[in-house]
């Protein structure tokens, strides 16, 4: 069982490292993993925390550009979401 485990564990961390290229988070790779490779997300996330104890400076950096990543993103949305509103207006005068 030893043998099997730790492999399986090993695929799983290389399913993870792939999710980390796509830029997913902890929740969309435990999602992705669970619907394509029918790994449950309890063994995903425990994974995963565990790759984090290990690797915690490039977690920690990798955690900061997805988030200012995010932050971006919602901001070029609100000033479409502006720009439209103002075109709109516009339009309508």
């Amino acid at each position: 069982m030893g043998d099997s485990s730790a492999q399986y564990i090993h695929t799983v961390q290389h399913l993870i490292e792939e999710c980390i290229i796509f830029d997913m988070s902890k929740e969309e790779c435990m999602e992705a993993l669970s619907k394509h490779a029918n790994i449950k997300p309890v063994i995903t996330s425990t994974v995963w925390k565990e790759l984090e104890k290990e690797n915690k400076g490039f977690f920690d950096a990798y955690t900061k550009r997805r988030e200012e990543r995010e932050s971006e993103m919602e901001t070029r949305q609100r000033i479409h979401k502006m720009q439209l509103e103002s075109s709109t207006q516009d339009t309508n005068k």
